[in-house]
């Protein structure tokens, strides 16, 4: 199974990324976790560039969402919204069929964000009628270094929920 993991911060010691690496390097064997943490190199869309070609870097995230089975989604809160970067990136593919009912989950690092939270489950269900509110795991990792919270993340307790939420997350996308 081939699992997107859309980090949407741009941020370099991004607690979301970290997290989807982390998760990366825990799923089975079976499972083939991409992480895309460039949504801040993406040209600000424009209908008008889809016209003439879409630029590289939007092309290469349009394939890597076409090729996956499933996505996975962890973003920060800015302002209590979805930030920008990851607005831009879900904007890209809006009149594109790679998204069109592909299976989308939410993992969150943070005890707060239930703003965005509200704003990017309702921005999902309607570019997906995959995506699932249902399944949903939050950590609170707030204010820790990438290595910390690869260690948080390895704790049995957690690499357990992990664990669940991926199989949940398989069944979900038919495999």
């Amino acid at each position: 199974m081939k699992i997107l993991a859309i980090s949407g911060s741009g941020r370099q010691a991004s607690t979301n990324t970290a997290m989807l690496k982390a998760m990366a390097g825990m799923a089975p064997p079976q499972h083939q976790v991409t992480l895309f943490h460039g949504v801040a190199d993406l040209p600000v869309f424009s209908p008008d560039l889809e016209g003439r070609g879409l630029p590289e870097k939007v092309s290469d995230f349009t394939d890597l969402v076409r090729d996956c089975d499933g996505i996975i989604i962890a973003s920060p809160e800015y302002v209590r919204a979805i930030p920008g970067g990851l607005k831009n990136a879900i904007d890209w593919l809006v009149s594109r069929d790679e998204i069109i009912g592909k299976p989308i989950a939410i993992l969150h690092g943070s005890h707060r964000g239930d703003d965005m939270l509200a704003q990017l489950r309702l921005v999902l269900s309607t570019v997906s009628d995959r995506f699932s509110n249902d399944i949903f795991l939050r950590f609170e990792l707030l204010n820790l270094a990438p290595h910390d919270i690869a260690h948080e993340l390895r704790a049995p307790e957690n690499q357990h929920r992990i664990t669940a939420f991926l199989q949940d997350f398989t069944k979900h996308c038919g495999g």
